[in-house]
Formats: structure tokens, sequence, C-alpha cells
């Protein structure tokens, strides 16, 4: 996450500094560790035979965090630099990078609801906190991705290698 957005959110507006980003998510993971819940004894984890078996157990929050947050948190993060980079090297095109982020939506709201659920089964209210804060940076990354399409589109599609959808960078 941030990858590729927040470099170019820094340094071609005035928008958010890494010095606001910085206040801005400690001011929200004390709020978080603050109204998280207090960790409880794990539940019995129901037997898991299929992925199914497993998706229905995270969105239901009866697995540890820990199983849920970093099994889909690396997954996440490797489609979107990689989706990113074929952006940015003309391989992808504008309405495509579209389209990829859009398939990407409902995944992301399935681990956000499961993390939030799930917080309860951790160790340490910090991390129940912090799952929690990166489920938000999500979103951050969502906006701040929607805000570069429509004001900085020239800046991060290679618009000069993509003529048949030139269209899109303005």
């Amino acid at each position: 996450m941030f990858y590729f957005s927040l470099p170019i959110i820094t340094s071609q507006s005035s928008l958010l500094s890494y010095v606001d980003l910085l206040a801005i998510s400690t001011a929200l993971l004390l709020i978080l560790y603050i109204s998280a819940p207090e960790p409880e004894p794990f539940p019995d984890i129901p037997k898991i035979k299929t992925f199914r078996d497993y998706l229905f157990a995270a969105w239901c929050g009866y697995l540890p965090l820990w199983k849920i947050f970093w099994s889909f948190f690396i997954l996440l993060n490797g489609a979107l630099i990689y989706i990113d980079y074929l952006a940015k090297t003309g391989t992808l095109t504008v309405s495509s990078w579209d389209v990829a982020h859009f398939v990407l939506i409902n995944p992301i709201i399935w681990w956000c609801v499961s993390i939030w659920r799930a917080s309860f089964n951790t160790h340490s209210k910090f991390w129940a906190a912090s799952a929690r804060l990166v489920t938000l940076a999500i979103a951050l990354e969502y906006a701040l991705k929607l805000y570069i399409r429509i004001q900085y589109p020239r800046i991060f599609f290679d618009c000069q290698e993509l003529m048949l959808d030139y269209g899109n960078c303005f």
C-alpha cells in the first residue's frame, strides 16, 4: 500500500505531507487502541476442511487475528503493487487499471469486516488496534488512487505510450 500513490501525493500536491500522515496515523492508532476490545479467550475453531470453510470462519471472526490478517495482507499488497507497476510501465491501460481496482473491492470489504470481527481473537489490544488501522489505511489508499486518477493521470500513467487509451489521461 502507498508504494506509488504516496510519493505522487506528497510531491505533486500540498494535500498531505509525511509529517501530516504520521500525526494522523498516530492519533488514529491511539483512538483505536483506546476503543479496541479486550482480548478474550479464543473461541472453539470449527473444523476447516476446505477454503470455503476458512473464508466462512474468518468472516464470522472465529479464527485468530493473525491468520486472517497476514494471509490477505500479503496478497493484497502484492496485487496493488503489481497493478500499479503495470500501469506505470504502460502495459496496463487506464481503464484496465480502473477495472482491476474495482475487482479488488469485494475481497477488501471481506477482509476489513473479518479483521474487525476477529480483533477480539488476539493476545494484545495493540495488535487489534494496528490491524484495524491497516483496514482504515486501505480505504485511504483507495481514496488517494481515486484522487490521482482524477487530478494527476498524466503523472501516474505513461500517457505518451498509451495511444489507444489517451483520452482517459485528461
